[in-house]
């Protein structure tokens, strides 16, 4: 099953849409009430047949309560990790979005004045779909309720500017991605889904989830050790090698540029580059 977030022209409630081929959505309910009992919703989700609407006459947002929190992992790919000079962490390098940077495909991303330019991440979301507290690997990795095509689009001078990493993370409208597809269509992320990511049509990265440092399972058990993650919580699993900034010159992203991600059973999630002026709107 594939869901989005959606509403409705002259209404500012976002709601979860069941995906019907890919011109048409049925409505199921509001984002807080799916995600307070994700089992029933999706058992009614599939089972809805009034109510379809065109794709087109509605707008999409990402299927995430405000609630959310989005925590990335950092350098969870070996080759990913060595382009950048960094030794193999011990433990997974986390850090904080805000569900306010996260957009859906087609959202143009402005690079932020005194930027370069915006640097490219595709990567696996993953949602969490039950509460998790002091839980092991197995019993969490059963709890992901699906995946999204992600791309962590980072700022990097704002990024370099402190040991923290969460300015250069958190651009307005640097998070876009796609549908949640659930596990039943994804499967398991340690037997291998592709991850690509094009600029301008050229491969620029091409990975895949097998070589993942630290799995889903045993980050998310390592978080519910020290609290406790929520049904609409997001992980954003890491990208592999082939980011902009360690190229020789480096290459980021441009206003005029398109960047997509395509990973395996998720789909296309597509950026248009914009420059800082654009930023006004959400200023």
């Amino acid at each position: 099953m594939r869901l989005i977030g959606m509403r409705t022209p002259g209404d500012s409630t976002t709601y979860i849409g069941r995906l019907d081929g890919d011109d048409h959505v049925f409505p199921v309910t509001d984002v807080a009430t799916f995600w307070s009992d994700t089992p029933s919703w999706l058992a009614k989700a599939a089972e809805l047949t009034d109510g379809r609407r065109r794709l087109d006459s509605v707008e999409q947002r990402p299927p995430v309560p405000d609630s959310a929190r989005v925590i990335c992992i950092g350098l969870n790919y070996k080759a990913h990790a060595a382009e950048g000079s960094f030794q193999v962490p011990q433990f997974p390098t986390l850090f904080g979005r805000w569900t306010s940077s996260l957009t859906v495909s087609g959202t143009s991303a402005p690079v932020p004045a005194g930027e370069a330019g915006l640097d490219w991440e595709g990567e696996v979301a993953a949602y969490v779909g039950a509460p998790l507290c002091e839980t092991d690997p197995d019993t969490a990795r059963a709890a992901v309720l699906g995946y999204s095509t992600f791309n962590d689009l980072t700022a990097r001078k704002a990024q370099k500017l402190t040991a923290q990493w969460t300015l250069g993370k958190n651009g307005d409208r640097s998070g876009p991605m796609g549908p949640l597809v659930t596990t039943d269509e994804v499967g398991d992320l340690r037997d291998g889904l592709s991850v690509r990511t094009r600029v301008n049509g050229t491969v620029v990265q091409n990975g895949n989830t097998r070589d993942m440092i630290f799995d889903i399972g045993h980050v998310l058990a390592l978080i519910s050790e020290t609290f406790t993650l929520n049904p609409g919580d997001v992980i954003a699993t890491g990208t592999p090698e082939g980011v902009g900034y360690v190229r020789n010159p480096p290459w980021l992203l441009q206003p005029g540029d398109v960047v997509e991600v395509e990973i395996e059973r998720l789909g296309l999630l597509t950026t248009p580059i914009v420059d800082a002026t654009t930023r006004h709107s959400d200023c």
